[in-house]
């Protein structure tokens, strides 16, 4: 499970640990910290970096602006 939380260091408390702690229980977790503004652009410039996966998203955005999508119920996914 991939769970992003934006909010401001001042929210940090005991309760949203425990809430981290519940969503996650008994699972191994990672925690990456960095400021919103800085986040964004990592994660582009890490996705871009290698030239496989820029070629695959950039033909992604292109089959976007085509109108080439594909639609996917995540009701089926669960089974």
């Amino acid at each position: 499970m991939y769970t992003l939380y934006r909010l401001n260091a001042d929210e940090l408390d005991e309760g949203f640990l425990q809430s981290l702690k519940a969503l996650f229980k008994g699972q191994i977790i990672e925690i990456a910290v960095s400021g919103a503004d800085d986040a964004s652009e990592d994660e582009t410039t890490y996705l871009l970096r290698d030239p496989t996966n820029r070629m695959r998203l950039l033909q992604a955005l292109e089959n976007a602006r085509r109108g080439d999508l594909v639609s996917v119920d995540l009701n089926d996914a669960q089974s």
